[in-house]
């Protein structure tokens, strides 16, 4: 089978190693936003192109006879690459443009949870102009969230007391996001403990991967601006050790809630990843956000985990029969830590050369926005490369990671606290307070 990855990040160089395992006969194709080596290596052709232009990727994928495609990133899904492919007879892991408002609108997600009952919102109200947010904000208090509604690369939310610290300044933002042409969310600002719960979907039925937590702040102690994600870790237990198991079936019922909402309301299912964003509160688990395919850092972590056959798992969700196929992680924890550079994520440095002869294992080492530019390593911009151990305990997992990471040469920096004792302990005095 010849199989399309879209997308050229370090999630989408995990999805290329894990296909590289399986022992379905395949032949990987990629097409690119950047000349990542790790992908180059197992793909008989990558091509960097426009992967947010439908038409390059239709002809591409018919002059090469695609079988199979799966999408990495939310914009090419936001712009229905997976309605044109489909149309084409091409099987597609990945929702269509309509399943895909779930992460491309934030009003589309709490609209459609509030409409079926799905008990996971805060209090929340849409805006397209300024009438009635001052109102609004007075109801809310000191505790708001302030978010962009369509794609931001997850750059679009301000909290009150992180990036906002009045209404004054809520309001400001409001009038820069009416000034962008976006509608906006205003919701209540939730406390508690985030993760991340990301399911496979065949349209019908979910199968559930190992729980994550993710670590948007650039600095550690969770200070800086927000990122796309500096890391993640997940536990053996595929829990997370602020979390009761209660709470882990709550987040996989709000997950298959809305899997069939969304298939009522559009009268077909959604086939792909669904990543819902939750958080953990003194009542019960919540809805912060949800993404329409794979995270980047927590593809790394689950597909480091996974024993089954990642293109068994893919032919499930296109052929609507995932009930049939085993989906098993290893029980061991993982850590995630990702190298970026200097003066990421404002004004990151570009194009100087970083060194990974030091990683001992280069199983462990995902290129993310890299270029490979005649046999040097060189930065694109955004985060550089991660790296993921996996042992018997976060712990131990975080000594291997840190080592890791640390033996990457070049100007970059990363967070040393993911994973660590203090910040765990931090998170179960945390949820122990606020229970």
């Amino acid at each position: 089978m010849n199989i399309l990855i879209v997308g050229s990040g370090a999630r989408e160089h995990a999805i290329a190693r894990a296909l590289h395992a399986s022992s379905n006969p395949k032949v990987i194709y990629c097409l690119a936003t950047n000349n990542n080596p790790g992908i180059q290596k197992v793909c008989f052709d990558m091509q960097v192109v426009d992967i947010n232009n439908n038409d390059i990727i239709l002809r591409y994928s018919k002059l090469n006879r695609i079988g199979l495609a799966i999408i990495g990133p939310e914009n090419p899904l936001a712009n229905g690459v997976a309605n044109v492919l489909t149309e084409a007879g091409i099987q597609v892991v990945g929702p269509t443009k309509d399943l895909a408002k779930i992460e491309s609108s934030k009003s589309f997600a709490r609209n459609l949870l509030l409409e079926n009952n799905i008990p996971a919102c805060p209090k929340y109200k849409v805006f397209n102009s300024i009438v009635g947010v001052q109102k609004f904000l007075n109801e809310l208090g000191n505790d708001f969230v302030v978010k962009y509604d369509g794609l931001a690369g997850g750059k679009g939310v301000k909290v009150s007391g992180d990036h906002l610290h009045s209404h004054g300044e809520a309001l400001g933002y409001c009038e820069e996001l009416i000034g962008m042409g976006g509608k906006f969310v205003i919701e209540e600002k939730l406390i508690g403990q985030e993760f991340s719960m990301m399911s496979f979907c065949d349209g019908n039925i979910l199968k559930h991967m190992p729980a994550i937590q993710d670590h948007k702040r650039a600095f550690d102690g969770d200070l800086g601006p927000n990122t796309g994600g500096m890391g993640t870790y997940s536990d053996a237990s595929h829990s997370l050790p602020f979390l009761k198991k209660s709470e882990i079936k709550q987040a996989q019922k709000i997950n298959e809630l809305t899997a069939l909402a969304l298939k009522n309301k559009f009268g077909y299912g959604y086939k792909g990843v669904l990543y819902g964003g939750f958080i953990a509160t003194s009542e019960g688990v919540k809805l912060i956000e949800y993404n329409a395919r794979f995270g980047d850092p927590e593809a790394m972590n689950v597909l480091s985990l996974l024993k089954s056959d990642f293109i068994d798992i893919c032919k499930g969700i296109t052929g609507g029969n995932l009930k049939n196929i085993d989906v098993h992680f290893r029980n061991r924890a993982s850590v995630c830590k990702y190298a970026v550079p200097k003066g990421y994520p404002n004004k990151p440095i570009k194009g100087e050369e970083i060194y990974v002869n030091n990683i001992k294992n280069p199983d462990g080492l995902f290129y993310g926005s890299v270029n490979l530019d005649e046999e040097k390593i060189v930065l694109a911009g955004s985060r550089a490369v991660a790296v993921v151990a996996t042992e018997e305990s976060i712990f131990k997992a975080e000594s291997v990671a840190e080592k890791e990471i640390s033996s990457v040469g070049g100007p970059l920096f990363h967070r040393k606290d993911i994973g660590k004792k203090a910040l765990i302990q931090n998170r179960i005095d945390h949820m122990r307070d606020i229970r």
